[in-house]
C-alpha cells in the first residue's frame, strides 16, 4: 500500500507576554527542552530552536497530520505550563507567551540559510543584521 509524502518545514516565532525579557540563559535550555519534546511528541522535528530573551524561532519539519496553529498552540501550552511550574515560579504573576505568533512556510532549499539565521539570533540582533520579516509574530508588528 503506498502513503502519501509531505514535509512541512515551518519557521514560527513568537514573544514572550509584553514582550518582558524573561528567558535568560540559565532558564533557555531547560524551555527549548521542553519546547523540542512536545514538537516531538506531536510527530515533528526541531531543525533549529533559539531566541533572545523576550522571544523564541523555532524550525520544524512536520507531516501532513497536525495544522500549524494546532502545533504552535500546543507548544506554546505545554511551554508555559513548563515555565511556570519549573522555572519561574520566583514571579509575582504568571509566565505567558503572547497569543499571537508568526509562521513562515520554508523551501528545503531554504533550510540551512534559516537554520544558520535562527542559530545566529544573539549576533543579529547585537549588530543589527535581524530579517525583520522574520521577527514578526502579528499584524501590530509590520511596518
Amino acid at each position: 500500500m503506498r502513503h502519501s509524502k509531505v514535509e512541512i518545514y515551518l519557521h514560527i516565532v513568537w514573544k514572550t507576554n509584553g514582550q518582558s525579557p524573561l528567558i535568560s540563559e540559565q532558564v533557555k535550555r531547560k524551555l527549548y527542552r521542553c519546547i523540542q519534546a512536545e514538537v516531538v511528541k506531536l510527530q515533528g522535528t526541531v531543525l533549529a530552536i533559539n531566541g533572545m530573551p523576550d522571544h523564541v524561532h523555532l524550525l520544524v519539519k512536520v507531516g501532513g497530520s497536525i495544522s500549524t496553529s494546532r502545533l504552535t498552540n500546543q507548544v506554546k501550552g505545554v511551554s508555559s505550563r513548563f515555565a511556570n511550574e519549573q522555572l519561574f515560579d520566583h514571579l509575582p504573576h504568571q509566565f505567558n507567551w503572547q497569543k499571537g505568533y508568526g509562521a513562515f512556510s520554508i523551501s528545503r532549499s531554504h533550510l540551512d540559510r534559516v537554520c544558520a539565521y535562527i542559530k545566529n539570533q544573539e549576533r543579529h540582533h547585537a549588530d543589527g543584521s535581524i530579517w525583520q520579516e522574520w521577527e514578526e509574530t502579528d499584524e501590530q508588528d509590520e511596518p
